[in-house]
């Protein structure tokens, strides 16, 4: 796949017919994690062990298609290469211990994130060290608009993502198990705003690669989380009646959605 382009195509489209087959789903089916916890996932482990497991091997596997390359020194492929790895050392090893309580990460759904993180190491690095074409990303890159734009979208992002994550953290005293609605930073727009900070980084990264792969991941992100942002809305919709709903928040993308 990795030295056959219309495999690798045909690898892409199968991946975002998936992505449109996992939005539907995710209507009707709460994936049991977080705050969406549901005993029926089957067995589980720690919260904090679980986001390690399930995150970890994109890391991995991007380090070792990033070593077997040729390209690996290259400027642009190895500036790519560390801003998709800055987030993914975050998710992987700093966000897990971050973490405060005791909630339990179902093992079905610790499988199915590493299987679609595996798979997505294949279309990004398959696609960065391996397909791209060749000159594509030579050191003048660096100074296009999409390589620019890409990367302050990527950034604005990230920043949007760890800091909507610090605010969830602080939302609870210690011992107190009490639900709060969170406020300030994005959260004054939308009532996911972590989640909308993550898909505007990967919407970044697809820019700032300039490629289907990095598209199909964006799309792949939506898939995800729109879904389990529409959930919370309902679920805080349900808690917190009018001190929610009169602060007239979307759901996931600021004055749109």
């Amino acid at each position: 796949m990795l030295h056959d382009i219309d495999v690798f195509n045909c690898f892409l489209v199968i991946m975002a017919v998936v992505a449109v087959i996992v939005y539907v789903a995710l209507h009707f089916i709460n994936a049991g994690y977080g705050m969406m916890y549901d005993r029926r996932w089957g067995p589980s482990i720690s919260n904090r062990v679980g986001w390690v497991l399930m995150e970890a091997p994109v890391f991995i596997a991007m380090c070792l298609l990033w070593w077997a390359s040729d390209h690996r020194w290259e400027p642009v492929p190895l500036a790519i290469f560390a801003m998709f790895q800055l987030h993914y050392f975050q998710r992987s090893f700093i966000f897990p211990l971050r973490i405060k309580g005791h909630n339990r990460m179902p093992l079905a759904i610790i499988a199915m994130g590493v299987l679609f993180n595996v798979l997505n190491a294949v279309m990004q690095g398959g696609w960065l060290f391996y397909l791209s074409p060749a000159g594509m990303y030579g050191t003048d890159w660096l100074f296009t608009p999409q390589f620019i734009a890409g990367t302050v979208i990527f950034a604005t992002g990230m920043a949007i993502n760890i800091d909507s994550d610090s605010i969830i953290r602080h939302l609870r005293r210690p011992g107190d198990t009490r639900h709060y609605l969170p406020q300030g930073g994005m959260f004054d727009y939308v009532s996911s705003a972590n989640y909308f900070g993550e898909l505007l980084e990967w919407i970044g990264f697809a820019i700032l690669t300039w490629s289907w792969a990095g598209a199909v991941f964006a799309l792949w992100t939506f898939a995800n989380l729109a879904p389990r942002a529409e959930q919370i809305y309902k679920r805080y919709s349900r808690e917190f009646g009018d001190e929610f709903t009169r602060r007239k928040l979307h759901r996931i993308i600021p004055f749109i959605y």
